[in-house]
């Protein structure tokens, strides 16, 4: 009976045994599976990271950046002084700056930007001024002092404008929207066909020219592309080309001959004859009736004066009745000079360029205004210039036509869609062309036209 007992006691003791067994097993399985599990991520801000700024070339991250503008009485060192640098060190920047900007050239109303740290407001690591606005000046102060010159990206889009003269050219080209200094590009790109002195009321143009934004912001007129100019009853057409990329580009006719002559017609871009070339004229200072073998041209004191021609300075003096002057020698036959200068700008020997700045209007000499006295030599002779028909420069060679031709035609069909009275603001290009295809025809046949359209 005990061993019955005892028996069993075995057995259940096996079983509990076994039983433990299984669910300490299954445990450990079931413990080991879950181990086995991939980690859940831990959640994360999944947002891009937002890249530092970057504020005229500077990276600004650890920084901070405040814009002001120069106060009356205002210099680099009494802004730097406010962060505590020291005097020598303002200094020392200054000497490094001269050589990239004189800090003496900062103007009132000018804007300008401070980089402070972030962990110390008042320590000044780069100073940043605005000349103008395009260039800026970077005067690094972290370390070694270290300043250069940059530019702002600028972007260039292509315009055109249409107008007709009813007081000045400039005036023509501010009323219709665009930039008033294209005048002087229009002058010195037609300077060797029309007489700028002479353009009258009823005179039209239309332009296609380059314009330059920064962040959006209108800061200056590029190269004019192509132009029109009606004056005197006929029409002149001039058009940007550029034969390769290794050569500057020059304005050509419709026929692929130069805009540019041997010489221009007259020394300064924009101003009034105030007296031609005569052999008997009562002079204003000597108060006799003598030759005047020049043409005065009446100009603002300090209005630049252009070379009409290529050549080399042979002489660059005073004299008591020529003040400031500069003579040019351009080639064997003709020689011109500039006289009553403020100051010159071209020394004895110099090689100028045709359009190169060589003095600045002035009323030093015998003169009783600013203006400047401009006499030229034919063949060791003195002669009236606006009577001279000179030459033209080299055509466009026959290899590049057909590349040119192209452009041109393109040109056209922009040109032809300006208006001269108010140009196309509401319209767009085609529907103006659709509506007046008789304005085409003025420049295409009906043909190109069609092929255009």
């Amino acid at each position: 009976m005990n061993k019955g007992i005892n028996a069993l006691k075995v057995l259940v003791l096996i079983s509990i045994g076994l039983l433990v067994s299984f669910f300490s097993f299954s445990a450990f399985e079931f413990n080991t599976k879950e181990n086995t599990k991939p980690s859940i991520p831990v959640t994360e801000n999944t947002d891009a990271k937002v890249m530092p700024e970057i504020v005229f070339g500077i990276n600004t991250d650890g920084y901070e950046y405040k814009d002001y503008v120069v106060q009356k009485n205002e210099y680099l060192s009494t802004i730097l002084e406010r962060y505590g640098v020291d005097p020598v060190r303002i200094a020392e920047l200054v000497k490094v700056s001269k050589p990239v900007f004189n800090v003496r050239n900062i103007r009132t109303e000018k804007p300008y930007t401070v980089f402070t740290s972030v962990d110390n407001p008042q320590s000044v690591a780069y100073f940043v001024y605005q000349p103008n606005d395009v260039d800026y000046i970077v005067y690094d102060l972290r370390d070694s002092i270290q300043v250069y010159k940059a530019q702002r990206d600028i972007e260039s889009k292509m315009n055109v404008v249409g107008g007709t003269i009813e007081n000045s050219l400039y005036e023509a080209l501010k009323v219709n929207g665009a930039n008033p200094n294209l005048a002087v590009q229009l002058a010195q790109i037609f300077g060797g066909v029309i007489d700028f002195y002479s353009i009258k009321e009823g005179d039209w143009f239309k332009v296609q020219y380059e314009t330059n934004y920064v962040a959006d912001k209108e800061v200056s007129s590029g190269r004019i592309q192509s132009a029109q100019f009606y004056h005197n009853g006929k029409e002149y057409q001039a058009h940007y080309f550029q034969t390769d990329e290794n050569t500057e580009g020059q304005y050509y006719d419709e026929q692929g001959n130069s805009m540019q002559r041997t010489f221009l017609k007259a020394p300064l871009k924009y101003s009034r004859i105030s007296s031609r070339f005569t052999k008997r004229r009562l002079h204003p200072v000597q108060k006799v009736w003598k030759a005047h073998l020049g043409t005065d041209y009446a100009a603002p004191h300090g209005t630049p004066i252009i070379a009409t021609g290529n050549g080399v300075v042979t002489e660059s003096g005073f004299t008591r009745g020529n003040g400031n002057y500069v003579k040019i020698k351009h080639n064997n036959t003709y020689s011109t000079q500039y006289l009553h200068m403020s100051r010159r700008a071209a020394k004895k020997g110099q090689r100028i360029k045709q359009g190169q700045i060589i003095g600045y209007v002035g009323s030093t000499g015998l003169a009783t205004g600013p203006h400047v006295c401009y006499r030229f030599w034919k063949n060791g002779v003195q002669v009236d210039p606006l009577r001279q028909n000179f030459k033209i420069v080299l055509p466009l060679s026959d290899k590049y036509k057909a590349a040119f031709n192209s452009e041109l035609s393109k040109a056209k069909m922009e040109l032809a869609a300006v208006d001269t009275t108010n140009g196309i603001k509401e319209k767009s290009r085609v529907a103006y062309l659709e509506e007046k295809p008789d304005v085409l025809f003025k420049y295409f046949s009906k043909e190109e036209f069609s092929d255009n359209i």
